[in-house]
């Protein structure tokens, strides 16, 4: 392995820990606003009881809704059975969110995947990690990212789409040019690396206003 080699891997095996790291850190922090909301739960209860012994139905019905709104921004929102899965989809719809980023999820995965942990963590950390960035340019209600995960026979499928304030993307030696700038973008070599050892597929596709990345792994 010659010294480059060397060096884009610690380069990447850096970006790696980072990104796990992250993703443990937005998991604590849902987990902590769904601790928090049921340490209040008996208050909202006796709150609501007051109102309704008052006979002040509209103060229930506000307080009610109040609640909605909060327990939607804890709610798991997507719950397939397989822990790694659903860990990294909710704390990154909930990134997303806080950014005023709407997000479509539709995941179907089996409880027991061949895919390591780790890896199903770095390719859908980084996909969704680009998904929010690129959103990030385009005004908040044209914000959207949508997700889909599957079973193709033997095979998990993944696609991931955003809209992109850049008109169709142009390949460079058949690849995608990075808009992160120099010295970043380790997301998309790793993820490649990842899919070629379990000889998956992968596919980029850029049309106008929209970005969509496909993936399958054989299980």
């Amino acid at each position: 392995m010659s010294v480059l080699e060397k060096l884009i891997d610690k380069r990447i095996a850096a970006c790696q820990t980072e990104l796990i790291q992250t993703h443990y850190a937005e998991v604590e922090n849902m987990y902590r606003q769904m601790r928090g909301w049921r340490h209040d739960y008996r208050s909202h209860i006796q709150a609501m009881k007051s109102y309704a012994a008052s006979g002040d139905l509209a103060a229930v019905q506000s307080y009610l809704d109040q609640l909605d709104t909060d327990l939607s921004a804890v709610d798991t929102i997507v719950k397939t059975g397989n822990k790694m899965t659903d860990a990294i989809l909710n704390s990154k719809i909930s990134l997303a969110g806080s950014k005023n980023i709407a997000v479509r999820a539709d995941a179907h995965v089996p409880v027991a995947l061949t895919t390591a942990e780790l890896d199903l963590c770095i390719i859908i950390g980084n996909l969704f990690d680009n998904a929010i960035e690129a959103s990030l340019s385009l005004p908040e209600e044209q914000r959207m990212i949508r997700v889909y995960m599957d079973m193709k026979n033997t095979q998990l499928y993944m696609s991931f789409t955003n809209r992109t304030a850049q008109g169709k993307q142009k390949k460079e030696n058949g690849l995608f040019k990075t808009t992160k700038g120099h010295g970043r973008g380790f997301g998309l070599v790793r993820i490649d690396t990842i899919i070629e050892r379990y000889s998956g597929y992968i596919s980029r596709n850029s049309e106008d206003g929209a970005f969509t990345t496909e993936i399958l792994l054989p299980q």
